[in-house]
């Protein structure tokens, strides 16, 4: 965030300059090594080599944000140009800068995977045709698994840690906002449930006096005056009970049944609905403390329906658990505390049941309206617990509306997200080990091969003669040069080109050959041993 806010406050041109040099720094870094080597070697290859790696890597350095693979290509092939097997030190840091810079520049990994395979497999005639030397590809094969591989699984890494950042992030966002919005039609739900709670008493209420009305309107003792203000009286309580009918009708939700029983049935205590519940085969313990008749109606309401809705998430989502309602009246302060808590279940969640969501907000409203307290979550022992405090008295103003959800959506998402990056961390240390193992599973067949095509005759170097041309000598050679003289064998003559070829396919024993300027200058034989 601190790099997009600068960025956002550095001109276009001042970014410019800045990336610009950048890359002057890194390609300055990177040409360092082979120059410095260049300047000091005698070696002609490596400073021809040198003097064309400056504008190579000055090339790979402008174009790999655009052509990574391209920018990774350039110092496989300066190492290349210099030996076979990529055993050139100088060129690794190069290698391994633009690997990394491939992993994170790349979203796909299967051209980078399809290019490094490239390159092993051309590696093997490259080994076989120059170097004369089979057991040069398994060190140019571990030489890009170090230098180039892990270097961009490194990058992938990275750049797929980023993404799954900013992905989480921005699906949380959406998820939270998403969320506000269900939460709050939940609300307004439960808000209108509530209203036609109010309906239906107050209607009760009003048609009870609209009958006394009507009772009195035809009461022979009153007079006339009094039998028409009862009359009116009669018409008023009408009036009032279809304008409140109207009124609700306008707050129930479009996809809500106007004929929805909303209100508790009448009478139905907390013993009645456990005894409903427990009849359905539910493990149901109840216990009551304290008298807790004569609550608000809205308090009343609230309990009833926070004990039916633990009842039936209890029968949903833990079925076969034991189920245990404990009901509580305090008095200081005149509070009444019901708590559903059930055990972990027995069996499955019933198939088929799909939770929306959105039952506890809509508790949680019709208990804040009632000016108490609703608490939903995990229990300590594996089950889940809902809680509500009701005022027993008359209800104080309701709280801040809040989210009863522990686990928020955000949360969620960053977990899955940390997981999969996770996931991704463990790949990219399984890739470079089981390539590591295959290549020194390949090893033997490589090694059975090299042994097996770097035997010299006996007669064909006893045909070879001191002072004759290389190209003349070439022809009569094995197609494999011996991988290094035998042990403790001594020191070539100093300034001469030496190839070791072994006597027979069991011996340890070789042949030396050595040239100078391409001429046949001695052959001897190398004993194995001190």
């Amino acid at each position: 965030m601190l790099r997009s806010g600068f960025r956002r406050f550095v001109p276009a041109r001042g970014r410019g300059w800045a990336s610009r040099l950048l890359d002057a720094a890194l390609w300055l870094a990177l040409w360092l090594p082979p120059a410095s080597e260049a300047a000091l070697s005698s070696y002609g290859r490596a400073k021809v080599v040198a003097f064309a790696a400056a504008p190579l890597l000055a090339v790979a350095v402008a174009v790999g944000r655009r052509w990574p693979l391209a920018a990774l290509g350039v110092p496989v092939a300066l190492g290349l140009a210099l030996s076979a097997k990529l055993f050139t030190p100088l060129y690794w840091p190069a290698l391994a800068v633009f690997g990394f810079l491939a992993g994170c520049r790349t979203a796909a990994a299967r051209p980078v995977l399809w290019f490094l395979g490239s390159v092993a497999v051309a590696g093997l005639p490259l080994c076989v045709v120059a170097e004369r030397d089979l057991w040069a590809w398994p060190g140019l094969l571990l030489t890009l698994l170090g230098a180039a591989g892990l270097p961009w699984l490194l990058g992938r890494y990275r750049r797929q840690h980023a993404e799954l950042a900013r992905l989480g992030w921005r699906l949380a966002d959406r998820m939270e906002r998403e969320q506000q919005v269900v939460a709050e039609r939940t609300r307004y739900r439960e808000r209108a449930r509530i209203a036609g709670d109010m309906h239906d008493s107050l209607g009760h209420e009003l048609t009870l006096i609209a009958v006394r009305a009507a009772a009195l309107e035809v009461d022979a003792t009153l007079t006339a005056d009094q039998q028409r203000a009862a009359g009116e009286l009669r018409a008023a309580a009408g009036t009032a009970t279809a304008r409140l009918r109207e009124i609700i009708g306008v707050l129930r939700a479009d996809d809500e049944p106007a004929d929805e029983p909303v209100a508790a049935p009448p009478g139905e205590s907390a013993e009645t609905l456990v005894e409903r519940a427990r009849a359905s085969g539910l493990d149901i313990t109840l216990e009551r403390q304290g008298e807790t008749s004569g609550l608000p109606p809205m308090a009343a309401l609230a309990v009833h329906r926070v004990l039916q809705e633990g009842l039936t998430n209890a029968a949903k989502h833990a079925p076969g658990a034991a189920v245990r309602v404990r009901l509580v009246r305090t008095g200081k302060p005149p509070a009444v505390t019901l708590t559903v808590l059930n055990s972990p279940p027995a069996a499955a969640p019933l198939r088929g049941v799909v939770s929306g969501g959105s039952g506890l907000v809509g508790l949680d409203e019709r208990v804040r309206l009632a000016g108490g307290v609703l608490r939903a979550g995990p229990a300590p022992d594996g089950g889940f617990e809902l809680t509500a405090e009701l005022p027993a008295t008359a209800a104080p103003p309701p709280r801040a509306a809040g989210d009863v959800s522990r686990l928020t959506a955000s949360g969620r998402e960053l977990t899955r997200a940390r997981r999969r990056v996770r996931r991704q961390l463990s790949q990219a240390v399984v890739a470079p080990v089981a390539a590591l193992a295959g290549i020194l599973l390949l090893m033997l067949p490589v090694s059975l091969a090299s042994s097996y095509f770097s035997v010299l005759d006996r007669g064909a170097y006893d045909r070879l003669t001191v002072g004759t041309p290389r190209e003349e000598v070439t022809p009569r050679l094995p197609l494999f040069t011996r991988d290094g003289p035998p042990d403790g064998a001594p020191a070539p003559p100093r300034g001469q080109d030496c190839v070791h070829y072994s006597t027979s396919l069991m011996s340890a024993d070789a042949y030396r050959l050595c040239f100078v300027r391409d001429r046949l200058v001695s052959k001897s034989v190398v004993k194995h041993g001190p």
